[in-house]
């Protein structure tokens, strides 16, 4: 019987990561909110809802959530009931001990095509979609989400909770001195950021400019 893995959410990227674990062999079941959500899922895949996660006890799982917040919601309620994996696609390449690194950790989705160089540190619950590169001694914070096609250089700090848009590159920082992406920040889809970034903010452009 092939193993199964919970993946929270019923959205488009809950069904995308539901790809990533069936390229590794898993057998995606998808966890709804409530009943109302679970009605209202039209695939065939297996889907139980949030209240029944309980009954197993032998259920890894994933947060197949885009949303930074509602992730870190989902991890804090279900910390001590589930054991969260990670998910990891055959075609993403790694540079020395970077796959290692990332199995050290908890809840984090890497897709189809991502690129990690070396000397990179990541946190638990962050999301590296489709294509994005990863570049030498950077360090991304948990509950992150590095959007499709997004290019971070080398020597870049990106703090907790961020939302890189698709497309977005953020250009290279300097040994000592990386360039950070602060807090909660976003930065829109295909902006080019080259200087570092506040916390709590949103910048968008090519230089990117802080909008909000």
């Amino acid at each position: 019987m092939t193993k199964r893995i919970g993946i929270f959410g019923t959205s488009g990227f809950a069904r995308e990561t539901g790809d990533v674990a069936l390229a590794v062999g898993l057998n995606p079941v998808f966890i709804a909110r409530d009943r109302s959500e679970a009605d209202s899922w039209t695939f065939p895949d297996e889907i139980l809802i949030e209240s029944e996660i309980e009954r197993y006890s032998d259920l890894e799982c994933i947060i197949g959530i885009g949303e930074n917040t509602v992730r870190r919601s989902i991890a804090r309620r279900f910390a001590d009931k589930v054991r969260f994996a990670n998910l990891i696609h055959p075609n993403a390449s790694f540079g020395k001990n970077q796959k290692a690194h990332i199995e050290t950790k908890s809840g984090i989705i890497v897709c189809a095509g991502v690129r990690f160089t070396n000397n990179i540190k990541v946190g638990d619950f962050s999301i590296f979609n489709l294509n994005a590169t990863i570049g030498h001694d950077v360090d991304v914070e948990e509950f992150t989400n590095i959007a499709p096609g997004v290019n971070v250089s080398g020597n870049v700090h990106i703090q907790s909770g961020c939302w890189i848009g698709t497309g977005a590159v953020i250009n290279q920082g300097l040994p000592g001195s990386k360039l950070i992406i602060g807090a909660n920040t976003m930065i829109g889809s295909g902006s080019v950021v080259v200087r570092s970034c506040d916390s709590d903010a949103t910048y968008v452009g090519i230089p990117a400019k802080r909008i909000k």
